[in-house]
């Protein structure tokens, strides 16, 4: 008799057990289903008023797929070996220093933040003015932490300084 109602028992807590781990799946979907689409749904902004209201401003969008070519550096206008910048799609940022070409990864942060990561770049030679020009726009590009946008001109803000870029015509 005790080994029947030993067998009972078992089914019951298994069949417990099952109901349990139903629950607990369930629980676990609808908190994933949450987590992945409160962010999404979050970031939706509310359509506009029909009176006519505004919309609320959306964040600003670095630029990406622009060639920016540097007009001033902490103020000073550059020469005509002119640094270029530009930032693909894929956070990849290319340009000229001046005298070597150089690559790094970007990325673009909350509140026109921008953080710039290790710089990658050709070792050419070139005369004293250019390379004390590519030393100090690559040095105060890398410490980079904010950027704006204004009447079409990028201005890059940092520990070492401010770079101002006007688009490229090429």
């Amino acid at each position: 008799m005790s080994n029947v109602l030993g067998d009972v028992v078992k089914k019951r807590i298994g069949r417990a057990m099952k109901q349990n781990r139903l629950v607990l799946f369930s629980f676990m979907m609808a908190l994933a289903f949450n987590l992945f689409t409160a962010p999404v749904i979050s970031q939706e902004q509310p359509p506009a008023a029909k009176s006519g209201g505004l919309t609320p401003m959306q964040p600003k969008q670095f630029p990406v797929g622009v060639q920016w070519v540097l007009v001033s550096l902490n103020g000073k206008s550059v020469g005509l070996n002119q640094p270029t910048l530009q930032l693909d799609a894929q956070l990849r940022m290319r340009g000229f220093g001046g005298c070597n070409t150089f690559s790094a990864v970007a990325y673009p942060l909350k509140n026109q933040g921008l953080a710039v990561g290790p710089l990658a770049l050709t070792r050419k030679k070139c005369a004293k003015a250019e390379m004390e020009l590519e030393k100090a726009y690559l040095l105060t590009l890398r410490t980079t932490a904010k950027w704006e946008e204004r009447e079409g001109i990028l201005i890059l803000l940092g520990q070492a300084g401010e770079l101002k870029f006007d688009r490229a015509l090429f």
